[in-house]
């Protein structure tokens, strides 16, 4: 276990929940229900990258000794995909929500 990465993904924990913290207060003024399922989704790909880093790093210090990767990471290849996805989910959702507010 390294602590470095362990104080790394504490620390997008924390950004995380921070982020969290700050998405859920801010008042969003749709008009439609999909105003509001898209900016669900984006809020949701934007507070969902930091836990996914978190998680990234996490894993990292949880199958690495003295900070050499051993043979366990490579059941987690799956993961890379889980902070792509809720980018290209923020990506596609700020699109849309900005299209439709310009409609």
């Amino acid at each position: 276990m390294n602590v470095l990465e362990l104080v790394v993904a504490g620390a997008f924990a924390l950004a995380g929940l921070r982020s969290l913290w700050t998405w859920s207060r801010r008042r969003f003024e749709g008009a439609d229900i999909a105003d509001h399922v898209l900016y669900a989704l984006y809020v949701t790909g934007r507070v969902g990258l930091w836990f996914a880093f978190a998680g990234l790093f996490l894993i990292y210090s949880l199958t690495s000794v003295d900070g050499k990767p051993t043979s366990d990471i490579a059941r987690f290849r799956w993961y890379f995909m889980v902070p792509i996805g809720l980018a290209v989910l923020q990506l596609l959702a700020g699109f849309a929500l900005g299209r439709r507010a310009s409609n």
